[in-house]
């Protein structure tokens, strides 16, 4: 959206062939393009505002003047041609295969909680497919022939026609942010804080299809999410998620069937853990008493710790914030009011608190909770602020329910040093310059 107040971050600010030095390692120009194309942007940046008056609010325009286009004229509403650079985008030389690959959410240019479903993040070990509903299926069986007293297999049409639920919810890369750990990385919220996304989506909850197989559930303590995917995805859920009815096998997001970048036909919805637990394509569920040591959650999504062990297992998102706008690549066009805005989640419950700094730390106020404010789902907060053409450093911190505080990188390096990648759920800097100008830093 055009705003004489607010210069959006730049997009698309690398060549081919500078995404291809990127991924033979040479970084060093990144600095020096980001900040061209940021200029680029601020140069074709003039008011609208002539000295005979507002063109704009003087003349008719031709939309006010003529037909516009026929009812129906596109089957599958699409966004205004002026909003088509808020995209999805990948970050370049994160991966050398893109079918194993990550796509960041631009969070910078989003309202409310919601994540429009063609934006949501997408993170891939083997491509996506667009499955054939009709001969898709899913299997549920015990790890022993006395788990389940019926094993049973459902098609799509089977899990449909079963009651179903609808709850909003955040989901979240174990990685988000991990390119962060050692320090200020990547330019922009979209790939500081992008593999970040909240939805509503609608299923069965799986504890009612363990039901229907005649699951032995004293003895279960875990199931095996299978997806259908070439990666061959396979997560461990503990059983006590399951029966608390949070956990959803899910074919609807945002009112609509799955996308297939999002796991249509079915994915499995695991509120508060982290994104790699929400198996899409999903196809089979395996019912045990001990956890599975899939290559995933062993070798994979591991946490490095200080003295060089791994931790594994670990999957909820601790309590995190970031301020959205201003950003990192955006720009103040002017001094005066101006509203801070962010999202802040907790993998542990609902957002209780969110604190906003303007001075790097130093003093915090409250910022405003603008609702609904749910139980594992994204929170959007507010605060203003004016600007009088000062240098700022912007800064959230939020709270949660159970009392957790996000915290920020000195104290998350006490415990988990800087060579890691999953979980940093440390406080985000934002750096306002004299100039306008947004960057990310860290203090």
């Amino acid at each position: 959206m055009f705003s004489r107040f607010l210069q959006r971050a730049p997009e698309n600010f690398l060549s081919r062939t500078q995404i291809q030095d990127v991924r033979a390692g040479r970084r060093g120009f990144l600095a020096k393009a980001f900040a061209a194309a940021a200029a680029t942007a601020a140069a074709g940046s003039v008011s609208a505002q002539g000295e005979g008056g507002d063109a704009n609010i003087l003349s008719l325009p031709p939309h006010s003047k003529g037909l516009g286009q026929p009812v129906a004229a596109r089957g599958y509403g699409l966004p205004s041609e002026f909003e088509k650079n808020l995209q999805r985008r990948e970050s370049p030389g994160l991966t050398r295969v893109g079918q194993s690959s990550v796509s960041f959410c631009p969070l910078q240019g989003l309202f409310g909680i919601i994540t429009p479903s063609g934006l949501h993040f997408e993170r891939h070990h083997q491509g996506w497919w667009d499955i054939d509903p009709s001969k898709h299926r899913l299997m549920v069986n015990g790890s022993d022939e006395g788990m389940l007293k019926r094993p049973m297999v459902f098609s799509m049409d089977d899990v449909m026609r079963l009651p179903s639920v609808s709850r909003m919810h955040f989901i979240e890369c174990g990685a988000n942010t991990g390119m962060e750990w050692g320090n200020a990385a990547v330019p922009t919220v979209q790939y500081t804080h992008g593999m970040l996304s909240c939805s509503e989506f609608t299923g069965v909850p799986l504890r009612t299809l363990l039901e229907l197989c005649g699951a032995d559930l004293r003895r279960a303590r875990f199931i095996l999410a299978e997806g259908a995917d070439g990666s061959g995805m396979t997560r461990t859920i503990p059983m006590s998620l399951v029966m608390s009815g949070e956990v959803l096998v899910a074919y609807g997001q945002n009112g609509e069937m799955l996308r297939p970048e999002n796991g249509y036909p079915l994915r499995l919805i695991v509120p508060g853990v982290q994104g790699v637990s929400w198996v899409k394509y999903l196809r089979r569920i395996e019912v045990g008493d001990m956890p599975y040591g899939a290559k995933d959650e062993t070798l994979h999504y591991v946490d490095l710790l200080p003295d060089g062990t791994h931790r594994q297992y670990t999957s909820i998102q601790e309590v995190k914030s970031v301020v959205t706008s201003p950003s990192g690549g955006q720009v103040l066009l002017q001094k005066g009011f101006h509203t801070i805005t962010g999202l802040a989640w907790s993998g542990r419950g609902k957002i209780l608190r969110v604190d906003v700094s303007t001075d790097g730390g130093r003093n915090w106020a409250p910022a405003r909770l603008q609702g609904p404010v749910l139980a594992k789902c994204l929170t959007r907060f507010n605060a203003d602020f004016v600007w009088d053409g000062k240098p700022a450093i912007f800064q959230s911190r939020a709270v949660d329910e159970t009392g957790q505080i996000q915290p920020t990188y000195a104290e998350l390096r006490k415990v988990r040093a800087s060579r890691s990648i999953y979980h940093n759920n440390a406080i985000q800097s934002w750096l306002l310059e004299e100039n306008g100008e947004v960057k990310n830093v860290q203090i």
